[in-house]
Formats: structure tokens, sequence, C-alpha cells
């Protein structure tokens, strides 16, 4: 799976990571990967990290916690906000479908 443009590069502004690292970046690539995976799953979508909105900060902070070792704090520390994200692709689809009614 290939990143979308730009969120290695922002991924890595966030973590003010300011140095060259071909191997940091393949692990760090990783971490984005399964991140965006897993946040789709959450949300029940395909959801676009190429814009600055939730889904964008959610996936840097699930990339921040992987790399201090702390995945298993993630989820309680945002849960608010992975069902915010939920509920808000459920109403998405919902009025999709309504629309197509």
């Amino acid at each position: 799976m290939a990143l979308p443009d730009g969120l290695l590069e922002a991924a890595r502004n966030y973590l003010d990571i300011t140095w060259d690292d071909p191997d940091g970046d393949k692990k760090l690539s990783g971490i984005i990967e399964r991140g965006t995976k897993y946040l789709n799953k959450v949300a029940g979508a395909e959801l676009d990290y190429t814009v600055e909105d939730a889904p964008r900060a959610l996936l840097l902070d699930y990339v921040r916690y992987v790399r201090a070792e702390a995945l298993d704090e993630f989820q309680t520390n945002y849960l608010h906000e992975l069902l915010t994200l939920q509920i808000g692709e459920v109403k998405r689809i919902d009025s999709k479908q309504e629309a197509n009614i």
C-alpha cells in the first residue's frame, strides 16, 4: 500500500524528525499503514488522511503513541475521538443512502 502524498512528511514534521533516516522512514511508513488500516476499521470506511481533519490528527497521534511504545494507551486516551469518528461515518453513510432513495 502506498501512502497518500505528503503523509510521511507530515508525520515526520509532527514528530519533529528533522534528520535523514531512510530506515526510520521505512519503519514510520509501516506504522502509518497500520494506523490507517486501524482507523478505517474503527470508522467502517476509507478515511481521507490528506486533509487537516480529525482522521489525520488521530493518525498522527496513533503514530506518536506507537513510537513511544504506548499503543496500549492510545485507545483508552482517544476513545471519545474514535467514537466520534465512528458515529460521524455512520451518519455520513446514512445520509448518503437516504439521498439515493
